[in-house]
Formats: C-alpha cells, sequence, structure tokens
C-alpha cells in the first residue's frame, strides 16, 4: 500500500525501496511500514563482507543512516503478517502520489477480536519514525471499541514530537497523527484496508488501470541500448524512427530530436508538470520516463491536441477565457495555436530539428483588467 502511494508512475518506474530507506527522510513513505513490520536491511562491503541492521539501527537522523561509504543497500528483510494479523498505511498529503505530509502505519494481531499485539509508526512527525509505543499497548488485551480506539489515537499523538514549519504548525501535526491513528484502525476494524488497493496498478509497462488508455502493445525493448540503437513509436499519429537517444529521457527525445518544443523541463523531479506527454493515453512526466520506454508506443504532446487551425476544445477556453498559468506554463498557455506559416512560405515538417519553427517570434500579451481580476491572453509565441 506504502509502495503504491510513492510517486507518480514513472517514479516508481525508475526508483527503488532501497532507495527509499537510504534517502532517509522522516516523510519516506516505505520506512514507516518496513519498521514496524520489524525489517532489516542487508548491507554489503567489498571489504569487510555483509552485515543485516535492523530498521532502528539503520535510521540515525534526518538524512543520516549507518551505511558506510563503501557499502550498499542489497536487501530488505522482513516477516510476513500471519493469517491473524492485518495491516495498513495511511498518508496525509496535498496530493497522493506527493511526499507525506504525514502517515502512519498500524498492524494488529487479534484472537477471537482481542487484540494481542500491535505496531504503530508515524512518519514526518519527528527527525525519525516515531514508534507510539504506549499506544500499542493500550490496545492489547482488548477488543477494538470506540473507545479503545479514542484512546489508542490520543496516546499515538502525545508520542510525535512534532515542529513549527511551512508545512504545518506543530499542533497541527500532532493532531493530525491521532485523526490518522484513528482513521486505521477503523479500517481494520471494519476490514476495509484493502478497498483501495488498485487491482491493476498504473506502470509503464501498457498494463493498468487507466480508463482513457488506447490498447497498444509495446515491442519488447532490448536488455541495453548502443548509440546506434534505433527507438521506433509514434508521436501523434505519425511513425517516428529516432537513433541515438537510448541515453535520454523522453522529454530530451522529444525536444532536441523531434523539435516538438511543448513539453517543456521545469523541475526535472516530476512534480511541476510542465513535461506532461500521454503514454498510450496516461499523462506522464517526460522528464522521468527512459527514452527507449516510449519504443512500441503512442505518445502524443500538446502539439498533437490539435487539428491544424481547430483547436481542442481546452485549448480554445484558455484564449476564449484568457487564462494565465504559473511560471512555468505561462508561455505555453496550454500551448495554444501556433502562428500560421507566411502566405508562400514552404511549411515545415513537424518535428524538423532544422525548421523555421526554431526561430524565437515575439511573445505578446494583452494584459486588460476584466470582471475584477487580470487577464492575459497570448496572441503568439515560441520558445
Amino acid at each position: 500500500m506504502a509502495c503504491w502511494q510513492v510517486g507518480s508512475p514513472q517514479i516508481r518506474n525508475r526508483a527503488t525501496i532501497a532507495g527509499n530507506l537510504a534517502n532517509a527522510s522522516p516523510a519516506g513513505d516505505t520506512i514507516t511500514p518496513l519498521w514496524a513490520l520489524d525489517a532489516a536491511v542487508i548491507l554489503v562491503s567489498q571489504q569487510r563482507g555483509q552485515r543485516q541492521l535492523p530498521l532502528s539501527e539503520f535510521f540515525l537522523g534526518v538524512r543520516r543512516t549507518a551505511l558506510l561509504p563503501d557499502e550498499m543497500l542489497v536487501g530488505i528483510r522482513f516477516p510476513a503478517l500471519l493469517p491473524n494479523e492485518r495491516g495498513t498505511f495511511v498518508k496525509l498529503g496535498l496530493r497522493r502520489r506527493r511526499p507525506s505530509r504525514w502517515s502512519t502505519w498500524l498492524s494488529l494481531s487479534a484472537l477471537r477480536a482481542i487484540v494481542s499485539r500491535g505496531q504503530h509508526r508515524s512518519g514526518s512527525v519527528a527527525p525519525t519514525i516515531v514508534h507510539a509505543v504506549e499506544a500499542e499497548e493500550s490496545l492489547v488485551g482488548r477488543p477494538l471499541t470506540p473507545y479503545t480506539i479514542a484512546r489508542a489515537a490520543w496516546l499515538a499523538a502525545q508520542a510525535a514530537r512534532p515542529i513549527d514549519d511551512i508545512r504545518g504548525s506543530a499542533d497541527y501535526r500532532r493532531a493530525m497523527v491521532g485523526v490518522l491513528t484513528s482513521r486505521a484502525l477503523q479500517q481494520l476494524l471494519q476490514g476495509h484496508e484493502r478497498d483501495k488497493w488498485p487491482q491493476r496498478p498504473l506502470t509503464l509497462s501498457g498494463i493498468g488501470d487507466a480508463p482513457h488508455r488506447r490498447k497498444t502493445t509495446p515491442q519488447p525493448a532490448p536488455s541495453s541500448f548502443s548509440p546506434d540503437s534505433a527507438i521506433t513509436f509514434t508521436v501523434n499519429d505519425q511513425p517516428v524512427t529516432v537513433r541515438g537517444a537510448h541515453d535520454k529521457t523522453l522529454l530530451r527525445l522529444l525536444r532536441e530530436d523531434l523539435g516538438l518544443i511543448g513539453a517543456k523541463e521545469g523541475c526535472a523531479e516530476g512534480e511541476c508538470g510542465a513535461c506532461t506527454v500521454w503514454l498510450d493515453g496516461m499523462a506522464v512526466q517526460s522528464c522521468l520516463v527512459p527514452a527507449p520506454q516510449a519504443a512500441g508506443r503512442r505518445v502524443t504532446t500538446i502539439e498533437g491536441l490539435s487539428r491544424g487551425e481547430r483547436l481542442h476544445p481546452v485549448q480554445q477556453s484558455f484564449i476564449e477565457e484568457g487564462a494565465v498559468q504559473c511560471g512555468f506554463w505561462h508561455a505555453r498557455a496550454d500551448h495554444v495555436r501556433r502562428r500560421p506559416p507566411a502566405a508562400g512560405a514552404a511549411a515545415q515538417p513537424p518535428g524538423d530539428p532544422g525548421g523555421a519553427h526554431r526561430q524565437p517570434l515575439p511573445l505578446q500579451l494583452d494584459t486588460t483588467r476584466s470582471s475584477g481580476r487580470w487577464r492575459g491572453r497570448l496572441l503568439s509565441e515560441r520558445l
């Protein structure tokens, strides 16, 4: 459950659980459940061999671990839940797949509806993961009732050691620990902890729960790419083949090799969305997608939304409403239509890196005050 909520599909496609642990952020989504499951990490050094550390000894502080400079984290071990055990992970953030503002893992062992063992960990409320021992002990030997749930939630909140910062006050963080603990216990009591688990999680392999995804059969990507390897795929309904892009992201391939500059790099971390394209109908951040991942797939960029001079309804709405976006996106204004070529000028094929469309054109804004707010109309632009 925690792994499914880490970032976006393309982040999960490139990242590892080991990396999430070694980052040692108290907001790491996989740390709280693994710690509650008594997980241990396997560290290997060429000089000293192998050693195993429980997570309680591995984490030393904010972004500090016991990992030595010549060691690599090569494995994670933890016991599986027993038949009478259940666990759940709840997270609070601005968006489901953004880094956690606060998270809680809670697992229970029960015999005849009586709790025999509890494990509770909270993240983002202290320099390291918080182990709410008193909250666990308050549940042992008792059934889950409104009273025992409320008391455990209160004790979990008292165990937190939050700070005041721009993301929230200490009082609010502490209160949210209690709220998340109560929600987790309610889920376990009602047996709803698996209700939101995806049967087929979104992936970049062309398989998953994307309702509008086009049905395609991606071609198998070679296990290794050379500088001469060809990547063949479809861009805006046009088949293309690109060589020498095996070490690029999809964003760089689109911009540098095909001249499709509608997608841009803003944060380079998959957060801002300025590089968004469709991959088989699924919105992905192309700055994080390896270019070879597009082999045999269908890619749609913002340039592919319009049909000649006929704009997509969203693009047309941006013009009609004078929509203004943030700094990352304002120049594109959702990629409104490009200036048509001058009369008699030879049309440049889309995607020709040497074409005239690469030449900068002036950005003209008509900023007028209307209906009590500023409105900007993008008349023409090139980036």
